[in-house]
């Protein structure tokens, strides 16, 4: 029930004796400190579901404790319903965190851990056994209220957890990587879970992961990260069929898109690219982009997803690969396969193969793409050439 504004947010961690000797991050280092977070633009709408994602030391998870108010802002602005909380106590900015852990008092019962919140703001006893259970009905735990949390399981933990969270009917509910501990079965049951309590408490939300599959089923929009800098800001279907750049095609889409040496030509007004021995005429959509931001012909890099890869002949167009690895996954076949000079993934559903055609270890392979489905991508920048050099918001 609020608007966020992050402006201009910047975090930036004192330089240690061993900054320059780390290797494990590709984080900017001043003379200030090392910038955990560059520039931090993001205006998020009222009930909004906002996700932040991408991959660990991106500086997503800083970012929502700076929200939080868990972390110093070190330059910059935040407002939660236009009024400024830089300064403002984490304990009186409204907010309710969800954390990865559960952080849940293992001497307290559910229902203690759900009330305790309420009782520290000295709420009437029948509105907090009123909002306990209200929460508890939604989140399907009333039969556990009165077990402790030792006796729960992992996604029953993090019901309890959330429900700790919306039972202050909060202005802003943040979640840090609320699923990264439950194995896979639970993390879809709890995806499903999340998608309806936000239908049914209005609230806004804000949520880090680092797995793209719960940004694309969650988020209204998705902010990508990368070294402490936005990528890309979307929602899920614009950042996966426009990615600005090599490292949002890369990090959106399982598996993810296949990257190949190529050449933009452009002969009377059209464009095509080549990679190998198929010459691909673009499409008309993206013929206008690259037209508007007057492309010239160059070496590129040629990037297209496993699932818009056909295996159908088309005389003079094919690009010839070895298949190193065939996976069979049901209702279609993943190959693993090398061309070019690349190493690249193609989905074949099962209903498309003829007979019971198999592909072996080392046996050759030929295969093409539409126009519509290419993205370019400049060679040295990794920037996709159809769109501004701006981050897309």
């Amino acid at each position: 029930m609020a608007t966020v504004s992050l402006r201009h947010i910047v975090k930036i961690y004192p330089n240690t004796a061993d900054t320059k000797k780390e290797k494990k991050t590709n984080l900017l280092v001043t003379d200030e400190g090392v910038l955990a977070v560059q520039d931090f633009n993001l205006e998020i709408a009222d009930q909004e579901f906002i996700v932040l994602v991408g991959p660990s030391g991106c500086g997503k998870s800083t970012t929502l404790r700076m929200v939080a108010g868990l972390e110093e802002i070190s330059k910059g602005e935040l407002y939660i319903d236009d009024k400024l909380m830089n300064d403002v106590a984490p304990k009186d900015r409204d907010i309710a965190m969800v954390f990865q852990n559960y952080a849940l008092y293992p001497h307290m019962t559910v229902r203690q851990n759900m009330e305790f919140p309420l009782k520290l703001r000295k709420v009437p006893k029948d509105q907090i056994d009123r909002a306990v259970n209200q929460a508890a009905e939604i989140l399907g735990i009333t039969q556990y209220l009165e077990r402790k949390p030792k006796a729960l399981s992992g996604g029953q933990r993090q019901r309890v957890a959330i429900g700790r969270a919306i039972v202050r009917e909060p202005k802003v509910l943040l979640m840090d990587e609320p699923l990264s501990n439950l194995d896979a079965k639970l993390r879809n049951q709890m995806r499903a879970e999340i998608i309806k309590l936000r239908q049914r408490i209005k609230t806004t939300f804000i949520y880090v992961t680092h797995d793209q599959t719960e940004a694309m089923t969650l988020g209204d929009r998705i902010v990508i990260m990368k070294d402490g800098v936005i990528q890309q800001i979307g929602t899920p279907q614009e950042v996966y069929d426009s990615p600005v750049n090599m490292f949002v095609a890369g990090f959106i889409g399982v598996p993810q898109m296949n990257f190949y040496d190529g050449k933009l030509l452009k002969n009377n007004g059209r464009y095509a690219v080549v990679v190998d021995n198929a010459v691909i005429e673009l499409s008309d959509e993206k013929q206008k982009n690259l037209i508007d931001h007057n492309v010239s012909a160059q070496d590129i890099v040629v990037g297209v997803r496993p699932e818009h890869i056909t295996l159908k002949q088309v005389e003079g167009k094919m690009i010839k690969g070895t298949v190193d690895v065939s996976e069979l996954m049901g209702s279609a076949v993943h190959l693993h396969i090398n061309a070019v000079g690349k190493d690249g993934v193609i989905i074949v559903p099962t209903l498309d193969l003829k007979g019971n055609k198999s592909f072996a270890m080392g046996s050759p392979i030929e295969f093409t793409f539409g126009g519509n489905v290419a993205h370019i991508f400049a060679k040295d920048s990794g920037k996709n050439l159809e769109f501004s050099n701006d981050t897309v918001q």
